[in-house]
């Protein structure tokens, strides 16, 4: 069992924000007991840090005692109070507890414990269900990024995506092979997967629970293996490019968790899929390729990929009318080095929902950052010797994902656009305490609220 500090500081004494004691044998039906801190009782808005605290310290203190009861080895149920919070409560315990270690030796696993919510409040239920449907979503988003790239190829992320969604009601999945994307000349997104084996996908989700409503339309980068091609990456931590398909796994996820809620929204996922790999095939360095638009691309690094299958992508959506257009991608390092791993790199045309946005990630816990589409980096990427545009600009080392985001806006024509650049927050080390080491699943809560709250407030 896990109780807050506030219900039993009577016996404990004060204790300090997330740290944890474990009591014994204070009765028959309470046989061990966590309790954790959950810091200052006045917690709340911090305007400058831009987070809900108190929802904060709930998720991570909850997250810590879990661990902790977990961690002892004998427990198999863990009975959680909500703090006054179940929704964050929920998040804290579902996502503290997840860890990967599907492919380990029965041996060299974490003991699996199950949860229960102390409450008989319907709505507290409510919200401590909320709260379970939201932490699946990212653990699912998490267990796709973590897989190896040998068993995440295309094909068998396309598999699980029919897998998992075609359950629901209202959800289609089209898996589109190499031939339809030539057939729609997606000359661009071919281009990368002509290096690999591996044959590409183009997998398109429908979830329509808002009937006579236009889609918001969200593309989703998924290179399942990202070598950096011709212009080949440096070993060392090659290995965490097995999650370069975090875009796509975040579009499965967040309708995943749509539908898993039955939320009343209309969205469409679109996941070019493929690997970007070096062979006799691979694009070159100063090859020109054709995108869907009939804009012709140079290729000046084969490593900046991504664009150049978000840019198909993009293209295609156009076809579906969305009142917004949004991408998703670990697409540069340049976003981890101006936000570290504080914060989602976003890119908006659109004040509106920049701003909704931005007030979804104060109360998730997991914020989002504005970045400028200035003029002043379009012109660094439509400055081409041999083509109409380059995949990367004039000035290699400076705002390299500003660039990257100026390159992705000349194949939009929506009105309202955003692009969320997730490289900085792909994987977790310490920064979140209530994530565990690895791939972090980030900003699936966000998106998915983000979502919810545009078609609650019919704000098309």
């Amino acid at each position: 069992m896990i109780y807050c500090n506030i219900f039993l500081n009577f016996s404990v004494g004060p204790m300090k924000k997330g740290k944890v004691r474990i009591l014994y044998d204070l009765s028959p039906e309470l046989p061990v007991v966590g309790v954790v801190g959950l810091g200052p009782e006045n917690a709340a808005f911090n305007e400058l840090e831009e987070l809900n605290e108190k929802s904060e310290n709930i998720r991570a203190a909850i997250a810590n005692g879990v661990r902790s009861l977990r961690d002892l080895g004998s427990i198999k149920e863990i009975n959680v109070d909500g703090c006054l919070n179940p929704k964050a409560a929920s998040e804290g315990a579902n996502l503290g507890l997840y860890y990967f270690d599907e492919l380990k030796a029965a041996s060299l696993k974490k003991s699996q414990v199950k949860l229960h919510f102390l409450s008989n409040e319907i709505s507290d239920e409510s919200q401590w269900n909320s709260g379970v449907l939201l932490s699946s979503g990212q653990n699912l988003c998490r267990t796709l990024m973590e897989n190896p790239a040998n068993l995440m190829t295309p094909t068998k992320f396309a598999q699980i995506a029919v897998d998992t969604l075609s359950k629901f009601q209202g959800v289609t999945v089209h898996v589109r092979n190499k031939e339809w994307a030539e057939s729609m000349k997606m000359g661009s997104f071919l281009s990368v997967a002509k290096g690999s084996d591996e044959p590409p996908i183009f997998l398109e989700v429908h979830y329509n629970n808002a009937p006579n409503t236009k889609p918001l339309v969200f593309v989703g980068k998924g290179i399942t293996f990202d070598s950096g091609g011709i212009s080949l990456k440096q070993s060392s931590n090659m290995d965490k490019m097995r999650a370069d398909m975090g875009g796509a796994a975040n579009v499965l996820s967040t309708i995943y968790t749509l539908a898993s809620k039955k939320s009343p929204v209309h969205i469409i996922g679109l996941m070019p899929l493929c690997e970007n790999m070096p062979s006799g095939r691979a694009n070159k360095p100063g090859d020109v390729v054709t995108a869907m638009n009939g804009k012709t691309i140079q290729v000046d690094n084969t490593d900046a990929e991504g664009r150049l299958i978000l840019a198909d992508g993009l293209c295609y959506a156009h076809q579906f009318d969305p009142f917004l257009l949004m991408d998703i991608a670990t697409l540069t390092g340049a976003i981890g080095a101006a936000l570290g791993s504080c914060a989602t790199g976003v890119f908006s045309t659109s004040n509106k929902y920049w701003t909704m946005l931005q007030k979804c990630g104060v109360e998730t816990g997991d914020r989002m950052w504005r970045m400028p589409l200035f003029n002043h980096f379009t012109k660094q990427t439509t400055d081409s010797q041999l083509a109409d545009i380059c995949n990367i600009g004039k000035y290699p080392g400076k705002g390299g994902s500003c660039v990257a985001a100026a390159f992705l806006r000349e194949f939009v024509t929506c009105n309202s656009w955003m692009h969320f650049d997730i490289a900085g927050v792909m994987e977790n080390k310490d920064e979140v305490s209530y994530l565990s080491k690895g791939m972090s699943g980030r900003p699936l809560r966000t998106l998915v609220q983000f979502v919810e709250e545009i078609f609650e407030n019919r704000a098309f």
